[in-house]
């Protein structure tokens, strides 16, 4: 009896992963540009009105391949900011 072995597939994206998670955050400026750049919700999140029925689009995001790593560097960012003693109020609420 023989037993094939499958592989197992291989984290295309692993390189990218890589580098998002390498980015150190070194000033202010490029975590405030960081803060403005990545929202703070998923922007493809909706609820409009056809008349009397309500449709909503749930947020796409988490299809995101890179999503956990991105929402990751914001979040340095906002902690980079915050040890500085800067408001960072303005990037919470969008």
């Amino acid at each position: 009896m023989t037993t094939t072995v499958f592989p197992l597939p291989q984290d295309w994206l692993f390189p990218l992963r890589q580098a998002l998670n390498g980015i150190e955050i070194r000033n202010s400026r490029m975590a405030h540009f960081l803060c403005r750049l990545i929202p703070s919700r998923c922007p493809f999140e909706r609820t409009f009105y056809l008349g009397k029925y309500r449709i909503y689009i749930p947020p796409l995001c988490r299809l995101n391949p890179l999503y956990e790593e991105v929402v990751a560097l914001r979040m340095r960012a906002l902690d980079y900011l915050n040890a500085l003693e800067v408001d960072v109020s303005p990037y919470l609420e969008e």
